[in-house]
């Protein structure tokens, strides 16, 4: 009985063995570099750690817009003879941009944010909206000064009387916030802990992607933090990278030629677009449209044979003292500003594209910039920055961001893609093109005056058209400007699941007929 036992155990031992030793013949074996031959993410190998290649996520409220080659500029006749829109092809990359205009209680969400982590009065006062822009001598507006913004009837209507700069300082602050909320839930910092060191730490103490990625925000480690480890020293970071794939870029104002080509929605009217790696899309574009709608691209009402037929697409000013129409048959039924989810979204799913109210774009204005400017992801308004490492490292600034310094024509001056730090009034208002601007006395234009797009719920039709173009101080608001937000894309133009570049089937190649 004994020498039975001993046989069944030996048995079990030999199975465990062989068990053991299959585990290790298919175990799968680490990524080799195919440019040195070293392995990543190895004990054995040289430490290098390499995530495995992740594709863009797609940030909360935003679409993604699939680039491609348009006329930018007006397709209609130039009656207010601004001659500051000609007609020219440029190509836009593939990006995002978000879904629907930024609404009070988007807005509202960041001013208590600023009121509860810097308990500072001046800092939220400099980002509250202007209610005044509502008001004129000659018209009862009061309500809306008072009202517009906080009562909860028009949540999700769009905010307005934001200032350029208000409007860009709020899409650095909405980055920080998504790309700590990512960190969260996926377990890479600790929500609890760093709510609470947010709360006191006056103010600078908060989450900013560019400090957290340069380590100058150290983060409270979540449980998945150790997933990260060192493969050679096993220690494990406090902070991840941005090469793990999961920081998403900056939010940022789009520039003058996204928001263009995004409001067209062109797409909507190519007949055969590629909807997969299998089929082959072909580039053709059915029709020029003047206004963001693909149903009618010439008019301003449903011209579908349905119970839509005859509607208004847009929330629009349709003549001198009609701006929602008739009682009982109103005929855009928004006398102001609209939820911002309302009326018919453009080819690629975007609202208000048209209408309800203008928005403000990235560029600085300059009347002739889209004929001067580059044919490729064309903007003006670069101001080079580098960050600055005046103290042997990179610092923070009151508000907890990353402090930059502007780049100096001394430093860029042998360069061959670029000479001027400054690059705003480059070739239009510089020392090189002999053009300038008195503002105040010959012109409004200057340096700080910003392109607003898109036409508004007090504007006439002709403003709708996407190819039209306004400009405003960046220190100014209006009750007929708003905004919204915009991100780069990074990979494949045609989104994710899609490849770069074409590909073909190794054995056609081989196939072909030789001489």
């Amino acid at each position: 009985m004994k020498n039975l036992f001993r046989i069944k155990n030996l048995g079990i031992l030999l199975i465990g063995a062989t068990l053991i030793t299959s585990c290790n013949l298919f175990k799968k074996k680490p990524a080799k570099s195919s440019s040195t031959g070293w392995t990543y993410n190895d004990p054995n190998g040289s430490g290098f750690r390499v995530s495995k290649e992740k594709e863009q996520k797609t940030g909360p409220g935003l679409v993604f817009v699939e680039g491609g080659t348009f006329t930018m500029g007006a397709v209609e006749e130039d009656v207010m003879r601004d001659w500051n829109n000609i007609p020219r092809r440029v190509t836009v990359a593939s990006f995002y941009m978000d879904e629907t205009e930024v609404a009070n209680v988007h807005y509202r969400e960041y001013l208590f944010w600023l009121d509860r982590v810097f308990q500072d009065t001046s800092i939220t006062n400099r980002a509250l909206p202007d209610t005044l822009v509502w008001r004129s001598e000659l018209a009862y507006n009061e309500p809306y000064v008072d009202y517009y913004f906080r009562h909860p009837s028009y949540n999700l209507y769009p905010v307005v009387g934001v200032t350029w700069k208000q409007a860009y300082d709020y899409c650095l602050w909405r980055g920080d916030r998504v790309n700590e909320n990512i960190l969260y839930e996926k377990g890479i910092t600790n929500k609890k802990a760093e709510l609470q060191k947010q709360m006191q730490g006056g103010g600078q103490d908060n989450f900013n992607t560019k400090a957290y990625l340069l380590g100058e925000y150290q983060a409270t480690p979540g449980k998945n933090i150790k997933n990260y480890k060192d493969p050679i020293t096993k220690q494990v970071p406090t902070n991840i990278t941005f090469e793990e794939g999961l920081i998403l870029p900056d939010y940022r104002l789009p520039t003058e030629a996204e928001w263009e080509y995004a409001a067209y929605g062109l797409i909507a009217q190519n007949p055969n677009p590629r909807r997969s790696e299998k089929k082959r899309g072909e580039e053709l574009t059915a029709n020029k449209q003047v206004y963001p709608w693909a149903q009618n691209v010439n008019g301003l009402r449903d011209s579908r044979r349905s119970s839509w037929q005859g509607q208004f697409l847009a929330n629009f000013k349709r003549g001198s003292g009609d701006n929602m129409g008739v009682a009982g048959g109103l005929n855009d039924r928004a006398v102001i500003p609209g939820p911002i989810n309302s009326f018919f979204p453009n080819g690629f799913g975007l609202y208000n594209m048209a209408g309800n109210v203008s928005e403000w774009v990235a560029d600085v204005y300059r009347p002739m910039t889209p004929t001067d400017g580059d044919d490729f992801n064309y903007y003006r308004g670069n101001k080079f920055q580098r960050v600055d490492l005046s103290t042997g490292k990179a610092e923070r600034d009151s508000l907890g961001r990353i402090k930059y310094r502007d780049e100096t024509d001394d430093e860029v001056k042998n360069r061959r893609n670029y000479q001027k730090g400054y690059a705003i009034d480059y070739l239009d208002g510089d020392s090189l093109s002999n053009v300038t601007y008195g503002y105040g006395k010959t012109t409004l234009i200057s340096d700080k005056s910003r392109v607003y797009k898109g036409g508004s719920w007090n504007d006439r039709a002709y403003w709708l058209s996407p190819g039209s173009r306004r400009f405003l101080e960046e220190d100014q608001g209006s009750s007929m400007i708003g905004f919204r937000c915009a991100m780069t894309r990074y990979g494949s133009q045609e989104g994710n699941g899609r490849k770069t570049g074409n590909w073909f089937a190794k054995k056609k190649q081989n196939n072909r007929k030789r001489n």
